[in-house]
């Protein structure tokens, strides 16, 4: 069965992988919400997942539960961080509009501790491979 982005912004959790540096995959749980054909999620911005794009953007997504077991297929995509101003506000909203009350409480929490400005938006893109 072949996957698609439409496919995965409708699930709650999605498994991120990422690789290290010497080529191990590293397997994330996190949300994330479409904007276009885009996929965006956020992350503490010194988080090891945030430095494993910046070395290689390479990564996939894939359908999994609250714990990070994978439950459907892999798609390839390729992550950058956003630095767009116009973009991170449509893909935030989009995140609110998604996971609602849980995503504000998260962010009033991540305010209260200054950590919500030091994150990192994560923009994935559809590979061909």
């Amino acid at each position: 069965m072949t996957i698609s982005i439409p496919d995965l912004a409708a699930e709650r959790y999605v498994s991120l992988a990422t690789y290290r540096r010497n080529g191990a995959e590293v397997l994330t749980p996190v949300w994330l919400a479409p904007v276009g054909n885009c996929l965006y999620l956020f992350s503490e911005g010194e988080a090891f997942k945030v430095k494993r794009i910046r070395a290689n953007p390479q990564a996939r997504i894939a359908a999994c539960d609250l714990k990070g077991k994978v439950k459907g297929s892999w798609l390839p995509v390729q992550a950058r961080i956003v630095t767009e101003p116009d973009i991170k506000e449509q893909a935030y909203k989009a995140l609110r509009d998604k996971y609602g009350w849980q995503m504000a409480l998260l962010d009033f929490f991540s305010g209260l501790s200054g950590k919500k400005k030091k994150r990192a938006l994560i923009e994935l893109q559809r590979t061909n491979t």
